[in-house]
């Protein structure tokens, strides 16, 4: 069988610098998947985008070819005439873009962006377009598909966002769909899902897929052929069982060394002593005021976290694990006091050993000063929290000239100790955020944090964004840094996976509450909440023979009322969290 699209030595430069894309070749069968995986920068967007020529204005197609079996006959994409080329993108060949958030216009309706490509494509009435864009709402999950319609893109959450995206890809049946790393950004239940809606939307529809990401256990899910890249050249490519598990290339084993994996059954250890807490929360709630979009209607209420206790060791981790909008991150600000707990809640900070207890939510100005010094947060965007005006130098030592501490030369040594601590060089300390890469913005948020030596680390998912090898190496990283300098960690995360590598203790958050507590090992030697198995299940490994138990996920993820009887309710009225062991907890009814 001839295939639908062949891409024979591809290579793209951008003015007159080396090509950033060197000699790939490849092809792709009708009805079939093949996955371009690497790290970020190796080249994997930017061939996609050379398919569909919407390539950056400085970028050139320097040599090679592409070729599309199309309706009218075997096309060569790169010299097709523009307007022919408009004709088949969205309709012939689609792609889902990995920030759904940024692909999607803010002032416009989701409906009326969906049926755009049906009013361009098809010549089909409004009434037309809107019948099919609500069927293929439909297809792809959403539960209201006449109020999704209507909808704008903030009022949607990411994963629908992406389930939008997918519906404006697939709206026109298109032969060929382009997804550039389409669960990037979402939970690992949302993630499971949106895998298995493609999967079964490819089944449905007979077309073929390229599927750009860096998570091989995405590949093992979805592909049946795989090409790896790496800084613009094909490291190894061919079927997707024999390259996972058996692979040639040394940069493809690395890959799959990297990556995150949930660990074997072991024995349960007991939990870590807590005679000396760093931090405790206890019956800590937040609960916002939404209000009503007509004048009329009561306000609702929003439970963001609900009787929340938690108890965080010296130089220990404990780790939040949940999806978005489970409460992790509420909890953390909490904790940090930038945000106040409702009526009854309290957070307890003992900064250093044998130093006396602190109430964070009762401090004057000069004890929030002190507590601001102990206690530093990692954010999940390292490209929105440092700022892009400022150099590295004057980032770094901000902090220090708020608190007044230190010369400027020695501010300035201070950076560069901590850069070098973090594995940077002191010679970056003149440039701006935009010359690193994603894993070295995310070392210099760490290295800004430590700037003033804190006991308590606050890491909001800061992993999430990462390529699997800089993730390992930022993981690496926090647990070195930890040992030394006996830090105290309290890290938020969805991926199980990267929670069991650095974690001593581990509570699982579900729409603000939490649903089971225990230590790693024991979390996964015995898990008892349909939403923690859910959360395991859901975690994609490089292995093709573990697919994803997508019945486990949809179960466990789903809502309360369809749990199993033991843990099942509805509304607020939630069964206690009960001991079942020392030291695991699990919200049941006895």
């Amino acid at each position: 069988m001839a295939p639908l699209l062949s891409v024979k030595n591809l290579s793209i430069g951008f003015g007159k610098d080396d090509s950033v894309v060197q000699d790939v070749s490849f092809d792709v069968a009708p009805g079939e998947t093949l996955a371009l995986v690497g790290e970020s920068g190796s080249g994997k967007t930017i061939t996609c985008r050379a398919v569909l020529r919407i390539l950056p204005k400085a970028a050139q197609i320097r040599s090679g070819s592409i070729h599309m079996q199309c309706a009218q006959g075997p096309t060569d994409l790169v010299t097709l005439e523009e307007r022919k080329m408009r004709d088949l993108r969205g309709n012939q060949v689609a792609m889902i873009f990995q920030e759904p958030m940024r692909s999607l216009s803010p002032l416009h309706r989701i409906g009326n962006q969906v049926a755009e490509v049906l009013w361009l494509h098809g010549r089909k009435s409004e009434a037309e377009a809107k019948k099919e864009v609500l069927a293929c709402f439909e297809r792809v999950g959403f539960p209201d598909p006449e109020r999704t319609y209507s909808s704008y893109p903030f009022e949607l959450s990411g994963g629908m966002r992406q389930r939008a995206m997918i519906a404006m890809a697939m709206v026109a049946k298109p032969q060929l769909l382009i997804a550039d790393e389409p669960t990037t950004a979402l939970d690992v239940t949302t993630q499971a899902q949106v895998l298995g809606l493609m999967k079964e939307l490819q089944r449905d529809t007979g077309m073929a897929m390229i599927l750009v990401t860096h998570d091989l256990g995405v590949v093992a899910n979805m592909a049946e052929q795989v090409v790896v890249m790496h800084k613009g050249r094909v490291m190894e490519a061919g079927s997707a069982e024999p390259l996972l598990s058996t692979p040639a290339h040394p940069y493809t084993r690395a890959l799959i060394a990297a990556a995150p994996k949930i660990p074997a059954a072991a024995e349960p250890q007991a939990l870590p002593s807590r005679e000396d807490l760093i931090l405790e929360m206890t019956a800590v709630s937040k609960t916002y005021s939404m209000r009503a979009g007509k004048g009329w209607k009561a306000p609702s209420l929003i439970h963001a976290c609900r009787g929340v206790d938690l108890k965080l060791p010296r130089g220990k981790t404990l780790a939040i694990v949940g999806e978005s909008g489970s409460g992790k991150t509420t909890a953390a600000r909490i904790a940090l006091g930038a945000e106040p707990p409702d009526a009854g809640g309290t957070v307890v900070f003992r900064g250093r050993e044998g130093s006396d207890a602190i109430q964070v939510h009762q401090m004057d100005r000069t004890a929030r000063t002190a507590f601001q010094r102990e206690a530093q947060m990692v954010f999940q965007d390292p490209y929105s929290s440092l700022s892009p005006r400022m150099r590295i130098l004057d980032t770094m030592t901000e902090p220090l000239e708020i608190h007044d501490i230190g010369t400027r030369a020695e501010r300035r040594d201070r950076a560069a100790e901590m850069l070098n601590t973090v594995g940077l060089s002191r010679d970056m300390l003149q440039r701006y955020p935009h010359a690193f890469s994603g894993g070295q913005r995310q070392r210099l948020s760490i290295a800004r944090a430590l700037m003033l030596n804190p006991s308590l680390l606050v890491c909001d998912e800061p992993t999430s964004a990462l390529d699997v090898s800089v993730q390992e190496q930022i993981l690496r990283l926090l647990e070195r840094i930890r040992d030394q300098q006996k830090l105290s960690y309290f890290f938020i995360s969805h991926d199980l996976a990267v929670v069991a590598r650095i974690a001593d203790e581990v509570a699982v958050m579900r729409r603000g509450l939490i649903v089971e507590q225990a230590t790693p090992e024991t979390l996964f030697h015995n898990p008892q909440h349909p939403y923690t198995k859910a959360l395991i299940a859901a975690q994609p490994e490089p292995d093709i023979h573990r697919p994803i138990d997508l019945k486990l996920v949809a179960q466990g993820a789903g809502s309360p009322d369809d749990w199993p009887e033991q843990f099942r309710f509805s509304g607020l009225d939630a069964p206690p969290l009960v001991p079942l062991e020392p030291g695991h907890k699990v919200r049941c009814h006895v």
